[in-house]
């Protein structure tokens, strides 16, 4: 079968899921396409075309339910869930992105097509909204990417300085004990936080532009 920048990009991202982006390399690429590794250069000319273009690939894939006639509320709720979805079904490859891909969401990607048509329908100014989307996914995939490296689980089981769980009150516990070492968040519950977090203050700044224009008539 000849080769096509589409079959390398399938290919690299099945080895991306089992192994990491570490571990993908030209040859062991070309290995499993059964191609010499110098005809893998006719259409890719490095590794980092080839994240790209993986990248790239899943981002056209995205997929998620068009409520146009529910409140913005839920169809932003849903959107980004979706997008957590596809986060955790290739979790070593969007963390890569997240951290070294800057330009991995593009203009005509389904989630930015979608969450700008959201944010504009929410009722804020045409003037802000890419300012705004920016700004939602920035704090969506800076939660992601904690989820993806462990940061997020890690971090929740930091307590504040003096705090004692101790049932007694006295601090004898043995923080190590395997009756009570911390099991880490319900991540699912904390993304639906952040979103909650997210918009009610959306939800804030739009009544108070309103309330600010009224008082101004």
């Amino acid at each position: 079968m000849p080769l096509t920048e589409a079959g390398i990009y399938a290919a690299a991202l099945r080895l991306i899921d089992e192994d990491g982006v570490e571990a993908l390399t030209m040859r062991k690429l070309a290995t499993v396409l059964d191609a010499n590794p110098m005809s893998l250069y006719h259409h890719v000319p490095n590794k980092e075309a080839v994240l790209r273009g993986v990248t790239r690939m899943v981002g056209a894939q995205f997929r998620t339910v068009t409520l146009e006639d529910a409140p913005w509320q839920e169809r932003i709720r849903l959107l980004a869930t979706d997008f957590r979805t596809l986060a955790h079904r290739h979790p070593e490859l969007m963390a890569y992105s997240f951290s070294h891909q800057p330009d991995f969401i593009q203009p005509d990607d389904p989630f930015w097509t979608e969450l700008t048509a959201i944010v504009e329908a929410a009722g804020v100014p045409q003037s802000e909204v890419s300012e705004i989307a920016a700004l939602m996914v920035a704090v969506v995939i800076g939660v992601l990417a904690a989820e993806l490296n462990g940061s997020l689980r890690q971090w929740s089981t930091l307590k504040p300085p003096g705090f004692d769980d101790g049932e007694d009150g006295d601090g004898d516990t043995d923080p190590h004990s395997a009756d009570t070492a911390p099991e880490g968040p319900d991540q699912d519950h904390m993304f639906r936080l952040v979103m909650d977090t997210l918009i009610t203050g959306l939800e804030s700044r739009l009544t108070g532009e309103r309330d600010g224009r009224a008082a101004g008539l």
